[in-house]
């Protein structure tokens, strides 16, 4: 598919990706070459470079490709601020979001423009994900949320979006929540909150849902490679709870009915999936702690979600208590059974176990 029509005009781009750049000089070159792969061809690409001290910016520029834009005068103000930056340019009908770590199938917007086109009624399409490690190899683990009939405590607890490449929204979608930024020096269209660097994501989805009509669906194959950050540290978790916190007061100001009755097991899931990041960095005693303070806050995650609940609890006590290379030779066991039971749930769904394989 050509940008170019048969008369010589230019169409305008049916979709608008955006990708925030800010110190990934081992990875940016990656998630650019998976986006101009795309089988979808009639899309641009709007970098925003926020303030890059690496040489993020001058990869980037080596790029010789019309549908490539590149602002580069952003100062460094977070993910927030880059990505409404590069939705004030979006000409596109849809705007694609991928973070500058991740790749994408090339597939992904292709599935995604052709499930938007016929589903009027869905603001967010996303899809699976499939992880790969920090040095790029792509690992038989998946992320599985529920895809269908997804509703705001669904979100609020759980996020079925998963992580920031996965998603590609209608710019219609994104209109209905856009404001103007209010301490701002200089008046601007905000989408994203700018006051929050994590939980960002999630505030946004949680505010579409909550106070637009437009629903949110996910499509059953994985189309982003979502990468394992091997870069974390512990305190790093404290200021993701913190930021958490951060965002549900918000959304007591447009959901205070939904917080009301849903606030507790939605932390308790949050401070689970704190343990399963401290666990992911190898931190068995800060898994424990936030396991028991999930527990102890809803119990009830152990009815809900049963599996996943103790799954996080085997691996917090036996990192704690195993030494680390019997620990990692039964995480990798573990991983190896659970990914094949994804793929298999994958394959049910309708996706092939040859698509699969040629996706790796």
């Amino acid at each position: 598919m050509n940008p170019i029509s048969s008369n010589n005009q230019i169409r305008p781009p049916k979709v608008s990706v955006v990708m925030p750049v800010y110190n990934v000089a081992l990875f940016v070159e990656d998630a650019i070459q998976s986006v101009l792969d795309q089988s979808f061809e009639n899309f641009e690409l709007i970098i925003i470079n926020d303030y890059s001290k690496d040489n993020s910016l001058a990869l980037c520029q080596r790029y010789n490709d019309a549908r490539i834009k590149i602002i580069s005068h952003q100062h460094n103000q977070g993910l927030s601020s880059a990505r409404n930056t590069g939705i004030r340019h979006a000409l596109g009908q849809y705007v694609a979001f991928i973070d500058s770590d991740d790749m994408w199938h090339k597939e992904k917007l292709e599935r995604h423009v052709q499930h938007l086109d016929g589903a009027p009624e869905v603001g967010i399409s996303f899809s699976r994900s499939v992880f790969m490690s920090y040095a790029g190899k792509v690992l038989n683990i998946y992320q599985m949320p529920q895809l269908n009939g997804i509703t705001a405590v669904d979100l609020l607890c759980r996020n079925p979006v998963g992580n920031g490449s996965a998603p590609v929204i209608r710019s219609e979608t994104l209109a209905d929540i856009s404001y103007q930024a209010s301490n701002k020096r200089q008046k601007h269209t905000c989408y994203f909150d700018e006051n929050f660097r994590q939980s960002e994501d999630i505030e946004c989805w949680l505010r579409i849902v909550t106070t637009t009509h437009w629903q949110i669906e996910g499509l059953p194959a994985p189309l982003t490679f979502y990468r394992l950050n091997n870069q974390g540290l512990s305190s790093d978790l404290s200021k993701q709870y913190g930021s958490w916190n951060k965002m549900i007061e918000k959304a007591k100001s447009f959901a205070p009915e939904l917080l009301a009755q849903h606030e507790n097991r939605a932390r308790a899931y949050q401070l689970r999936y704190i343990a399963r990041q401290a666990i992911r960095n190898k931190e068995g005693k800060q898994a424990i702690k936030h396991l028991h303070q999930a527990l102890a806050t809803s119990p009830s995650i152990i009815y809900f979600e049963t599996a996943r609940t103790v799954s996080t609890a085997a691996a917090a006590y036996l990192l704690a208590l195993l030494p680390k290379r019997l620990y990692c030779c039964c995480e990798n066991l573990a991983q190896n059974v659970l990914g094949r039971l994804q793929s298999l749930k994958i394959s049910r769904d309708g996706v092939s176990a040859v698509w699969l394989n040629e996706a790796k």
